[in-house]
């Protein structure tokens, strides 16, 4: 049985916040000068980041065998061009792009090609995946690389190598890049805005890539203001976070193209359509883009990566992510090659327990997880270990009746009703809660599961109306 973090656990983050974490009128024209930017709404979960928040990024070893799946991303799946038996090297393309809105897929170790065939998810049901075997005596050297004159390239030659590297966001959402730096027409991007305030509890992956890979940030950020055509960018990261805020703003150019701008810690400061809110005072129509704004929005981890690849022209094999929790001895911040397995991760870094709680992601918006064949893929930014003993302790015993409190309106950022729209989803009036009560304008942040306290799975409710509203759609589409 598969359940989501933020239902499930939602009370497993209202203890203490430990470690370095505490919680802490702009024009379109320009950014605030003094204060710390906000949202109205939200909500302050304890931070949970001190296991890892100091932890310098370190690589783990290879596993023996690497699961890729061909949908990593938000899009038509890659196509793949190796066959079975195989030999490929670390940084090869294996697996195509199957048009625009589709992202190649490389191999992230030297090795024979196993199979192609279903394997399990973190979300259940089977995908088809490549299955690499790995070398073992190969020294796991990158050699597929041809060096980009970069800063000659046009905007529609940089969007194109974004696209032949295979990024996605690496926030979470697993969006092709390159797609989001296609500027719609009839749109002007003036904004680059740049995602670093990781306000997911536990999670500290964003921080240490801010302070380690700075240089690799600041050459993606100048490179995405040039495909979008945007004259300056923002960073934005929350005051908690003041050795990141110190050391970005010490490498901004002098001309002001790039800043850096302090936010206010709270829950979900790092949703896009709060950080346009917080930053910019603009705000993005229902249903809409931030591109309808004239902005554009990247996590750091994205475009740090995109700053060490296009250079070289590479492909994303690895990427950084946090592995916490009570139930994991070693907790750190590691780069890891997609297609790790999660029970050889695990078993490296000292998993406890036989029947923990493993979360793919934080424990307000992540997926758990059953099976420790589920790969590491683009979009895992962590990995939350919890005990048997936790698991107990925390589980709701039992959802109530709503008593009308309202805790979930003050706590949604979109401003939605979500005791209202759960009363309709418990009916099932799942299209009505479509089209008269903006259901897909919520972005499933977790805090009206967070405060209700009678328990009541609000989330899981709404992502469940989401998916039987579109299979809805597709069958009327097909018919």
């Amino acid at each position: 049985m598969m359940f989501s973090s933020n239902n499930f656990f939602s009370r497993i983050i209202h203890g203490n916040p430990t470690g370095p974490d505490a919680d802490s009128d702009s024009m379109r024209s320009r950014l605030p000068i003094s204060g710390k930017g906000t949202f109205p709404h939200g909500i302050h979960p304890p931070a949970f980041k001190a296991q890892t928040y100091s932890k310098n990024i370190r690589r783990l070893s290879f596993a023996p065998e690497m699961i890729l799946p061909l949908s990593q991303h938000f899009g038509a799946p890659s196509k793949p061009v190796v066959r079975q038996g195989q030999e490929v090297t670390r940084g090869d393309l294996i697996a195509e792009a199957d048009g625009f809105m589709s992202v190649p897929l490389h191999a992230p170790a030297t090795g024979v090609i196993k199979k192609i065939g279903l394997m399990p998810t973190a979300r259940g049901p089977k995908t088809e995946a490549i299955v690499l075997k790995v070398h073992k005596g190969a020294n796991q050297m990158v050699l597929h690389e041809s060096q980009q004159d970069v800063n000659n390239m046009v905007p529609s030659e940089i969007v194109k190598a974004v696209q032949n590297t295979g990024m996605v966001g690496l926030g979470g959402a697993s969006f092709p890049t390159h797609v989001k730096m296609s500027v719609p027409k009839g749109h002007k991007i003036d904004t680059v805005m740049v995602n670093g305030c990781e306000c997911e509890p536990y999670l500290t992956t964003d921080h240490r890539v801010m302070l380690e890979n700075s240089l690799n940030l600041f050459a993606g950020i100048r490179l995405t203001m040039r495909a979008v055509g945007a004259a300056r960018a923002v960073i934005g990261i929350e005051d908690n976070k003041q050795d990141a805020i110190e050391t970005l703003r010490a490498a901004c150019p002098d001309d002001g193209s790039i800043t850096v701008e302090e936010m206010k810690t709270k829950y979900p400061q790092g949703a896009e359509k709060m950080m346009l809110k917080a930053l910019l005072g603009r705000e993005v129509p229902s249903g809409g883009f931030p591109s309808a704004v004239g902005v554009s929005v990247y996590n750091v981890a994205t475009l740090a990566q995109l700053g060490a690849l296009l250079p070289r022209g590479r492909g994303l094999i690895e990427r950084v992510i946090t592995v916490t929790g009570p139930g994991i001895e070693k907790p750190g911040n590691y780069l890891v090659a997609l297609g790790t397995p999660l029970g050889f991760l695990l078993e490296n870094l000292g998993y406890q327990g036989s029947a923990s709680h493993i979360i793919l992601g934080g424990p307000m918006m992540g997926v758990s997880v059953s099976s420790m064949d589920v790969p590491i893929t683009k979009g895992v930014s962590g990995i939350l270990v919890l005990t048997e003993e936790e698991e107990a302790a925390q589980i709701p015993k039992q959802v109530w009746p709503c008593i009308k409190c309202a805790e979930c309106v003050k706590a949604c950022p979109i401003h939605l009703n979500p005791s209202h729209l759960g009363m309709l989803a418990a009916q099932r009036y799942y299209q009505t809660m479509q089209d008269d009560f903006h259901l897909n304008d919520c972005f499933e942040c977790g805090c009206c599961s967070y405060v209700c306290p009678a328990g009541i799975p609000l989330v899981q409710y709404f992502r469940i109306a989401k998916a039987l509203n579109r299979e809805a759609a597709a069958s009327e589409k097909a018919n």
